[in-house]
């Protein structure tokens, strides 16, 4: 199951790295570390495949080695998490609705991280295990992390493929409605998990049933959230005004010789798909390799 978890994560990262960097005005804070720290999460991931399944026979050492390596994974995705701070900190950051996101999943992915690795430790996850705080910990990293990072795509590249602009204030309501609603969901499972509420049941004690109101609530808000996303989907494509090239401004993270004063005053754009007309045409260059043309 897990690495298929830490492979499904890595597109976010390269999602979040740009959105960041775009919409802070700044290149990515140690590029060549956080491609190093990706492959190492990527290797790395399969081999700790059985860090929730201390309870299936596996030796001491063998317990060892998994709570050993699953720890090790920590420290390549604290070098992104740390990286993309250093990324937003003295930048010029626009709060538009993908950087909302991105910032979201920097919160969400740092907690599911934090319960990662408390359930890395075998005895702690022989105690956790089957009860809710392991799906608590598991939808933090994987559906709350992943999610947002589709989300935080949609609303940074739909204009350019669409040609068209989605209405703001609809789309920050479903970023509320989303992260508040995920957050009710999910948060209080930690609370019934650490109370002992095991998972895979049809039924639970009245001790249990504050938190368990609380989630359900949540789970209502994250299901209005979809449909206001299928809203902002529809407004957009009934609705959404003519993209215009300068309508997102990204920083030089893919090329070395462009102005960068250019950049921060919106003069140029230096990603492909903010250098071609939109929405993008099938076809539309001849070669794979991108010839961009700038004014030194």
């Amino acid at each position: 199951m897990h690495p298929e978890v830490y492979i499904m994560i890595v597109p976010t990262f390269g999602i979040v790295s740009m959105v960041l960097s775009a919409y802070s005005r700044k290149n990515v804070f140690g590029a060549v570390s956080m491609v190093y720290a990706m492959g190492s999460i990527g290797f790395l991931g399969f081999i700790v495949w059985a860090h929730h399944m201390y309870l299936t026979g596996l030796d001491t050492d063998t317990r060892s080695y998994f709570t050993s390596a699953t720890m090790i994974i920590a420290v390549p995705t604290g070098i992104k998490i740390f990286s993309w701070l250093a990324t937003i900190i003295g930048g010029q950051i626009r709060f538009t609705v993908a950087m909302l996101f991105a910032l979201a999943f920097l919160v969400l992915f740092t907690l599911g991280g934090v319960t990662g690795v408390m359930l890395s430790n075998a005895s702690v996850d022989v105690s956790f295990h089957d009860l809710y705080f392991v799906i608590a910990h598991f939808h933090y990293v994987l559906s709350l992390g992943a999610v947002f990072g589709i989300f935080t795509a949609y609303y940074h590249w739909s204009p350019i493929v669409t040609g068209l602009q989605f209405n703001k204030l609809l789309a920050r309501i479903h970023f509320f409605l989303i992260f508040v609603g995920t957050n009710m969901t999910f948060m209080p499972m930690h609370y019934l998990g650490m109370n002992g509420m095991p998972r895979r049941i049809s039924d639970y004690p009245d001790s249990f049933n504050a938190w368990n109101e609380v989630s359900t609530f949540g789970a209502i808000l994250s299901s209005l959230s979809m449909l206001q996303f299928a809203i902002v989907v529809e407004n957009q494509l009934n609705n959404g005004e003519k993209v215009t090239n300068e309508s997102v401004i990204t920083p030089t993270y893919l090329l070395s010789n462009i102005v960068a004063s250019d950049v921060l005053e919106g003069q140029s754009n230096n990603a492909i798909e903010f250098n071609s007309p939109a929405p993008l045409a099938s076809h539309m260059f001849n070669s794979p390799v991108a010839k961009f043309v700038t004014s030194v």
